[in-house]
């Protein structure tokens, strides 16, 4: 058994974005946003997935739209890579949508909370280890919240997840684990069975289940972001690279041919520490005997 990886716009909207998903979003959200308590009691998918409409990816981003029984609006996105202006689109989402409320004549009473629900397949917050961070507006100097249901942002950083299958405790867990970890299982575990909207997302998620059309759509997709993430990786390392040769540049005036070559070879891991390493070296020769023993 193989399970779809919900980091793919068409697996995220298949499993939580469906007509059929009403209850496995209400489970999620109430886990993730409200911390297990039953907030939730119904909500509104808005333009619901229906796979012969849903076009070829564009962006590295995806989202499902919700609106709760309480008519809050949820927007629920993921993000697998950390691309320039990305807290600035976040904040732009959430304000935007609070705001296109409005309409000519409606007053500022009808405007209806909204909150802004980010997962991403990176950290964003170097600060923390938290895996779940909230934020809402709130006094700088006492910390008391002004208009706590107005506007909120909730981030779901994946990779500071690491517990073990084993290891999963909570509701909460097992939904952050699913995210992360579908495409590694073999068969739905019995952690997973316990929370019955968790069990029926992963059928959902079965990749024998998917029309052929379907299975096109979703490897399209697949190499979509393989070829975004070799791109950021690229364009990562030349960024490194830049500033190892300036670093250079400025210890030993003109680096040499051989060097430079021997640079261009050096594993992320390994160009990282020669970073590290610069300021040991006592002259060129040192720099290059490194360079050849990594």
């Amino acid at each position: 058994m193989r399970f779809i990886s919900p980091k793919t716009d068409f697996a995220f909207k298949k499993i939580f974005g469906s007509e059929q998903s009403k209850d496995i979003l209400i489970s999620f959200l109430n886990a993730i946003i409200y911390s297990e308590e039953d907030q939730i009691q119904d909500l509104d998918i808005i333009d619901p997935y229906n796979a012969p409409s849903i076009v070829d990816l564009k962006d590295s981003y995806l989202d499902v739209k919700a609106v709760l029984n309480d008519k809050t609006k949820v927007i629920i996105e993921m993000q697998v890579e950390s691309v320039e202006g990305f807290r600035k689109r976040v904040t732009y989402n959430l304000s935007k949508t609070y705001s296109n409320q409005l309409e000519t004549g409606m007053g500022y009473l009808q405007l209806n909370p909204v909150i802004a629900l980010t997962i991403t397949d990176f950290n964003m917050f170097k600060n923390t280890k938290k895996v779940i961070s909230r934020f809402s507006f709130i006094d700088e100097e006492e910390g008391f919240v002004y208009r706590d249901e107005e506007m909120k942002m909730v981030f779901v950083e994946l990779p500071k997840f690491k517990k073990e299958l084993e290891e999963l405790e909570s509701i909460t867990d097992k939904w952050i684990y699913f995210l992360k970890e579908a495409p590694s299982l073999q068969i739905i575990p019995e952690t997973m069975e316990t929370v019955p909207p968790l069990k029926k997302a992963m059928e959902i998620a079965q990749r024998a289940q998917l029309s052929l059309q379907e299975e096109e759509r979703l490897h399209k997709q697949e190499v979509f972001f393989q070829d975004q993430k070799g791109v950021a990786i690229k364009a990562l390392l030349e960024g490194e690279r830049k500033i190892i040769f300036r670093q250079l540049q400025r210890r030993f005036g003109t680096i040499e041919e051989e060097a430079i070559a021997l640079i261009e070879k050096l594993s992320p891991e390994n160009l990282e520490l020669l970073g590290d390493a610069i300021l040991e070296f006592n002259g060129y020769e040192d720099l290059l005997n490194y360079l050849q023993d990594h």
